[in-house]
């Protein structure tokens, strides 16, 4: 398979690598970053030899959400238009959080808005320290829709009650007190605490580790189902096309304050 903003490769252990190849604008998402994510992880999932899949970015930065391309395509958007992009989120999502394989962040910078969803979506997070989380979208008067189940997952109500409203940024530190990293490392040490894990995830039998997750998820409430995603999908489609999400959007590709801010 060929893709244009990543790399998939599979080593001979049987370990999947998915590398996001965007480092000039940070690993942002677009469309086409959206789909070949969903087809890499699919396929990982479906190919019997690999048994561990890692996740990473190209450069100083994991993934900084959306790209300035993608903000100003959905800011043109019908409410229709924008619930299918909506959808096409929450399927790449999907791909990540139900793959039967265990699946490992190895956070290497930023990860802003998306980019959390993504590191949430996965089994295991290692994070550099000098990475950077935030969740961003209420500043563009939008909300973390697609992304919830898993983020809340992750942290928990409590913790997105702060980090949802605030939109403020967080260091890696405390990623991991909240739950969104399991372990923190320096940067320089970050290829190898992988390899830890991954050694350890291949020590194990891999039907029982695809047990194991599905016993998570259906414990848990699995994230995503088809009236989630649907629900998600809506939710932020009729936000994007609010006079306060189009007011967010437009400021932000302006570079200026949007009006409630001005107005504090």
């Amino acid at each position: 398979m060929s893709f244009e903003t990543l790399t998939m490769t599979v080593g001979a252990a049987g370990v999947g690598r998915v590398e996001l190849t965007r480092p000039d604008v940070r690993n942002a998402f677009n469309e086409q970053t959206i789909d070949d994510i969903d087809r890499a992880f699919r396929a990982l999932a479906a190919d019997e030899s690999v048994r561990v899949i890692t996740l990473t970015g190209e450069g100083k930065a994991f993934s900084a959400g959306a790209d300035l391309s993608m903000m100003k395509a959905v800011a043109a958007y019908s409410e229709e238009e924008n619930f299918q992009e909506g959808q096409r989120l929450a399927s790449m999502l999907d791909a990540v959080g139900a793959c039967p394989k265990p699946t490992v962040a190895l956070v290497n910078g930023a990860a802003i808005g998306g980019g959390v969803g993504l590191v949430a979506a996965c089994d295991i997070a290692v994070a550099s320290s000098a990475a950077l989380f935030a969740l961003s979208e209420v500043r563009l008067g939008l909300i973390p829709a697609v992304i919830s189940p898993f983020v809340l997952r992750a942290i928990g109500p409590r913790q997105a009650q702060r980090y949802f409203l605030t939109a403020e940024r967080f260091g890696a530190q405390e990623a991991a007190r909240i739950g969104l990293v399991h372990q923190v490392v320096e940067p320089d040490a970050l290829a190898d605490a992988g390899a830890d894990i991954v050694k350890d995830l291949l020590a194990c039998g891999p039907n029982a580790q695809a047990a194991a997750k599905q016993l998570i998820a259906t414990e848990t409430s699995a994230p995503l189902n088809e009236a989630q995603r649907t629900r998600l999908a809506k939710s932020i489609a009729g936000l994007r096309a609010s006079p306060e999400g189009q007011e967010g959007i437009s400021s932000f590709l302006e570079k200026r304050a949007p009006a409630w801010a001005a107005k504090s």
